[in-house]
């Protein structure tokens, strides 16, 4: 099954959506637009000639990121196309209804597909269901944009996601890493997932959302609906907290991703190789004579 949604209808309590374009470089420039472009800048995440296939899944980061593309592209100082596209692994019908009705209306000429994954993962990953559900979404979604000529993959991640991946790790895998502005895909080397929305907050998307008018989903899932707990949950409430301590506490995880000290750790990987403290130590040491 294919759709494609396109145009613009006008409904409810929703902004104009002149009015939802325009807020993104006036009313948001400082706190949305400009890290936005910066990301690009700093991480080198577009150049002139890119296809980007930016994914949407119906929520609000997704919707922002179609919308701050489309902004960038009306500037045209780098030409580079656009290509919106949504998997359908198995939506609830009136969660596809509003993806469809925000596209529509904000104007996003959205691909669907439908890729029958939430049945796959009830069947065979039901209790722990998010881990296969994330992989076998993004494969299809790298699978997409290989279809229609894209070389870049583009996803809604923002700073806050970083710096709880970031914890995550930390905490409850025993390693240290977050989530990086870009990375070439596995099984697609001559294409890159980017992720140019890391500079920007949470709590400025969810202005943007609440200011324009729009209800979006939270999560689409339906197996794991009923899962009220998450670790990702845990660690939100954790930063929260430590918020109210600390209120650079924030600034200062994202920072930390920025300054890892090799010098003063027990060992790091690089490459798929282990390096310990006597290999760092002792490298040291020979540098030094």
């Amino acid at each position: 099954m294919l759709e494609i949604c396109e145009g613009v209808i006008a409904t409810g309590d929703k902004l104009p959506l002149l009015d939802i374009e325009r807020s993104i470089e006036t009313t948001y420039r400082k706190d949305i637009f400009k890290p936005f472009v910066k990301a690009i800048t700093e991480y080198e995440l577009l150049k002139p000639n890119d296809k980007v296939a930016v994914a949407i899944s119906g929520g609000k980061d997704s919707l922002l990121l179609a919308k701050l593309f489309q902004t960038l592209k009306r500037h045209n100082k780098i030409p580079f196309e656009l290509v919106f596209i949504t998997m359908n692994p198995g939506f609830h019908p009136a969660n596809l209804n509003k993806l469809k009705e925000n596209c529509e209306y904000l104007n996003i000429p959205v691909i669907i597909e439908d890729s029958h994954i939430f049945d796959v993962v009830e069947k065979i990953a039901k209790e722990h269901p998010c881990y296969l559900c994330a992989r076998m979404r993004r494969g299809f979604l790298y699978a997409m944009a290989k279809k229609y000529g894209c070389n870049k993959l583009a996803l809604g991640h923002h700073f806050d996601d970083v710096i709880e991946t970031s914890l995550l790790s930390l905490f409850y895998g025993g390693e240290y890493k977050t989530m990086v502005p870009k990375v070439t895909a596995e099984n697609y080397p001559d294409m890159e997932l980017i992720r140019p929305m890391v500079l920007i907050k949470e709590k400025d998307i969810v202005r943007f959302t609440k200011r324009s008018g729009l209800q979006t989903m939270n999560c689409g899932c339906t197996v794991a609906a009923l899962k009220t707990a998450s670790k990702r949950r845990e660690i939100k409430e954790l930063i929260k907290h430590l918020n109210k301590i600390n209120p650079d506490i924030e600034k200062n995880i994202f920072a930390a991703t920025k300054n890892v000290n090799i010098d003063a750790l027990f060992g790091y990987q690089k490459d798929g190789i282990k390096y310990s403290f006597v290999d760092i130590y002792n490298k040291k040491g020979s540098e030094e004579k």
